[in-house]
């Protein structure tokens, strides 16, 4: 199958174009997007999902859609660290693979623990985890 055999990108005249120009025309929208190190990105989530959490412990109301919404985008974070932590083909060193097990098997449990007894103050240990992860990702420490 040819490539834009069904799909063929024209240009302003409605001419046919090649691919390889019409990745040339690609190419300014991707050089103006900045290049984020992975260890960018995974502070960032983990920032976010701090953020999540904290704006349940600071407008607690009890358990509700907002507690479950948080916990669970900081579950699935953590599952993808510790799944990462525990791949063969992870550089990390196999010292720093484990810390990263061990916290995200802590973030597990305080997470149950908080959806069985919901407890404000049972979220400060995950804000503070993910905020000095963060920090130590981002070089801020």
């Amino acid at each position: 199958m040819k490539v834009g055999q069904f799909f063929q990108p024209r240009d302003s005249e409605n001419r046919p174009i090649e691919v390889s120009e019409c990745q040339m025309q690609l190419r300014p929208t991707r050089a103006r997007r900045p290049r984020r190190r992975p260890p960018e990105i995974e502070a960032q989530a983990l920032l976010k999902a701090a953020r999540q959490l904290q704006d349940v412990q600071a407008n607690w109301a009890g358990p509700d859609k907002a507690m479950h919404n948080a916990l669970l985008f900081n579950r699935r974070l953590w599952t993808i660290f510790m799944s990462a932590a525990e791949a063969d083909d992870n550089p990390q060193p196999l010292e720093v693979r484990q810390n990263i097990a061990n916290i995200g098997v802590f973030v597990m449990k305080q997470t149950v623990e908080m959806q069985t007894n919901p407890d404000p103050a049972k979220l400060k240990p995950l804000i503070d985890i993910n905020c000095n992860i963060a920090a130590g990702l981002s070089g801020r420490v």
